[in-house]
Formats: structure tokens, sequence, C-alpha cells
């Protein structure tokens, strides 16, 4: 891949970054903004290079679909979503207000781009599960990815659908663990360790790939692997930091939801004026 390409998509992340505190912070809304900062890039990656998808047509029938298991990430979706022109920009001042298009959490038929409605986790992966086992037996191309969070992996229906999709022949099924090592309550380390992540998947008969969710060069060249590969569904463990690419969220569990200040605002934007992130 050309350098270019590489330096265009960190770009594009940065900018999807902030849209992601313009949001929190213009809605005056308590939002999830550190667990979509983690995740930016691999969203990034997938929607501006490598997902067939229509703005202008949200529910063609031969899209690629996504679904954010993690629901309470939405930002950086609704980001995504309006920087692609699925809606206007000025929506995303109105995240959690009444009737608004853009709530909490994803919301599929409310807001235009989105495939699957999300919040409760757990559920992400099954219901992928289902559509991708619908465009195989349709005989479509189209793929299905799912982001999952590391702490959602407490769930028990992802073992479920992890342990069936192998069986059914979903490889157009790909699956990507937000492993940031944070959920709502602490460290994932503390409430449910698995720092064998790779081996689990693997176990239930998955392809997996290991990368640092933040290198963007690591990024494209695994997914363009998971997307050509055959013969079983893929997974990729996406190491991240909660809160990526601003100083006081990462790592920072206390910004897993919180109302953005002026302060915290500014902050946030010098920290995303350019440079590495």
């Amino acid at each position: 891949m050309k350098i270019s390409e590489v330096t265009a998509l960190e770009d594009k992340a940065r900018d999807i970054r902030r849209l992601i505190i313009q949001t929190a912070y213009s809605s005056e809304r308590n939002a999830h903004p550190a667990p979509a900062l983690s995740i930016a890039d691999v969203c990034t990656a997938l929607y501006y290079r490598f997902m067939k998808v229509d703005p202008k047509n949200p529910s063609w029938e031969e899209r690629d679909r996504f679904i954010l298991s993690k629901g309470h990430a939405c930002l950086v979706s609704y980001a995504i979503l309006a920087d692609k022109g699925y809606f206007d920009k000025e929506h995303l001042k109105t995240l959690r207000h009444p009737n608004s298009i853009l709530q909490g959490h994803p919301v599929m038929g409310k807001t235009p781009g989105v495939d699957m409605t999300s919040g409760s986790l757990g559920n992400g992966l099954g219901l992928g599960l289902g559509m991708a086992y619908y465009l195989k037996e349709t005989k479509k191309k189209s793929k299905v990815f799912v982001v999952i969070g590391d702490g959602e992996m407490n769930e028990g229906p992802i073992w479920e659908a992890m342990n069936v999709a192998p069986v059914i022949g979903t490889d157009n099924l790909i699956a990507i663990v937000d492993q940031n090592h944070f959920q709502s309550c602490g460290s994932t380390e503390e409430i449910s360790p698995m720092q064998n992540m790779r081996e689990r998947w693997e176990s239930f008969g998955w392809k997996v790939f290991e990368i640092n969710g933040h290198d963007m060069h690591a990024i494209i060249s695994t997914l363009e692997m998971a997307v050509n590969h055959q013969g079983s569904p893929v997974c990729i463990v996406a190491n991240t930091v909660k809160g990526k690419g601003v100083s006081y969220m990462e790592n920072n569990n206390a910004w897993h939801q919180g109302v953005v200040s002026r302060e915290n605002y500014e902050i946030a934007m010098k920290d995303l004026a350019g440079g590495e992130v």
C-alpha cells in the first residue's frame, strides 16, 4: 500500500476523533467518549477503505453490514456516518436530546446507516452471525463486521455465537475485539481476566489476527487479509488504548462516560490538532 493512503486514513481518523469530542461537547449530554476513541482507527479504516456502503441508499441490499455491539461507543459511528453524508452534521449537536435521531445507543430505523440496535451487551455477534448466514445462503458477497468490547466478552451469547460460526461456514463474518483493557466498572484484568484472547478465539475455530489497533498500516494490511480469507470466520484482536488521542482520557476509566466541559473540550481539541495520535 502507498504511504499516502495510510497517511490519509490517519488524518481521517484524527478528524473523526475531533467530531467525537465536538459531539460530546456541543450536545451538552452525558456521553461515552473514551470507548469511542479507542476504536476510531479501526472504524475509520473500515468505512473509508474496506466497507461497501452507499450513504444515499443506506438499505442497499448488497452493502456490507456493520454492527457496533459495544453500542455505548456510538459516538464513533455517529461521527463517521455524519462525515460520510448519511445525515447532516447538525444532528450531532442533538445527541441524546428528545426526538433526536442520535440516541445514547444506536437505534436501527432511527439513525440512517445503523444496521443493528445495540446497547444491551453481548448480542451483536449472534445477530451478525445471522446476517452473515443469510448473505451466504442468498449468494451475496457482502461481509458483516462486528465490533465487540473486551469487557463485553463476559457475556455468554458471545461465546455461543463464537462456537456456531465456524460450524456453519460463515467466512463472511469478521469480528473485531476492541481490547482496551477496561469496562464500565474497572479494568478487565481485575474483573474477568482474558490475557489469552487470541488463543480463546482460535480454540473455537476462528482465523485470528492480533494487531496494534492504532497502527493504521497494520490495520489496513490485516483487514486486507481478513476480507480475503476463506474457510472460517475471522477475528481481529485490536490492542487499543481507551480514550486514545486525548491526554486526560487515555487509560482513564473515569471517562468511560461523562459530560465534556468547555475546558475539557479545549484541551482535547488541542491534543487532536495534529501530529501523532
